[in-house]
């Protein structure tokens, strides 16, 4: 069982790679954003841990702009929710969805002493939609993989889904958000302001998980 600290760290790490640029191959992407991810966590750890919400600030800017926001949102809310969703809504749920995820796991990654992190030899691709593996070993020496799923929108390789240690993350959050709609009575609104706690479920259910993978 992976505790709530270390998986945090690998959700973190495995949902937001940094940088992404056209010429990049998915694993060159993965591996030179995770680099400068932990060289900006180096130079700035102990101001982070004393401001929280000037690291919270900086994982916006270096991450924000390269994840698919809109396609992991959606995919979260499924077609069933996001086609009634206006675009305000969606654009709620997007910055409420990554400011809980690095609000839960920012504190995780602080706790990060560069044990180890490889990423996998690169894996064909078909140009539109790429796999990459990468394993982190935890501070008890224990090595867990990650599975990124890319895909390439406009030319660029963005982030759309992970599996940390066999646990589906895209999975995990589509159940969760469904979850809520359910106790909230459909009210679309109210599962999108309180996507902070629904995040927090979610992260429990995966610490408490058996280490497969959610299908």
């Amino acid at each position: 069982m992976i505790s709530i600290l270390r998986r945090g760290l690998l959700v973190l790490l495995a949902a937001f790679p940094l940088l992404t640029f056209a010429a990049q191959s998915p694993r060159d992407v993965v591996q030179g954003t995770t680099t400068e991810l932990l060289s900006d966590l180096k130079a700035n750890k102990e101001q982070y841990k004393t401001n929280p919400n000037a690291f919270y600030d900086a994982l916006n800017r270096i991450l924000g702009p390269v994840v698919d926001a809109d396609g992991i949102s959606k995919s979260i809310m499924t077609v069933k929710y996001s086609r009634k969703a206006t675009p305000e809504q969606m654009q709620r749920f997007q910055e409420n969805f990554k400011r809980s995820l690095m609000q839960f796991y920012g504190n995780a990654l602080l706790e990060y002493n560069n044990q180890g992190i490889t990423v996998d030899p690169a894996k064909p691709d078909d140009g539109k939609r790429a796999s990459v593996g990468m394993k982190v070993t935890g501070n008890n020496g224990a090595v867990y993989p990650v599975q990124y799923t890319l895909e390439n929108l406009g030319g660029e390789w963005k982030v759309r889904n992970v599996i940390v240690n066999g646990i589906n993350i895209g999975k995990l959050f589509r159940d969760q958000f469904a979850d809520a709609m359910q106790r909230n009575g459909n009210d679309l609104d109210k599962t999108i302001n309180g996507w902070a706690g629904e995040v927090a479920k979610a992260k429990e259910a995966a610490d408490n998980s058996p280490d497969k993978e959610v299908k």
